[in-house]
């Protein structure tokens, strides 16, 4: 590389984000061209110096592991939850790994295992 490129290097390795954005639109302008290709390789380049931010979760599913001792209580909280028959709620509560909410926001989630678990079951959120 020569002398004066690596000087430059040197001088944009010291900008701020905002600085850094700012001189890609005075580019752009300047020479009436978009940024959006560059960018995005070197977005690329810098994966392993700047890790992706984890795009969080936004809906859940309950899931019963075991109904426990009291499956009869269970079966009313599930029941109360959803809007299942008898029938369809004691299905539910007899087998392992049933969705009792699927879909559900992570505050709906929270509650409804807080309350299959004060009703003795063993509960994941998903």
């Amino acid at each position: 590389m020569s002398e004066k490129l690596e000087k430059l290097m040197e001088e944009l390795s010291t900008l701020s984000v905002l600085e850094a954005a700012d001189l890609v639109k005075m580019l752009e302008e300047k020479w009436g061209v978009s940024a959006a290709a560059p960018v995005a390789v070197a977005a690329a380049g810098g994966a392993a110096a700047a890790a992706e931010p984890v795009e969080e979760k936004t809906e859940f599913d309950v899931v019963i592991k075991d109904a426990g001792a009291k499956k009869i209580d269970v079966i009313k909280v599930i029941r109360q939850l959803t809007s299942l028959g008898l029938g369809e709620a004691k299905a539910l509560a007899e087998t392992a790994g049933s969705k009792v909410l699927t879909g559900v926001g992570k505050d709906a989630a929270t509650d409804a295992k807080k309350k299959l678990e004060e009703a003795g079951a063993n509960v994941v959120v998903e």
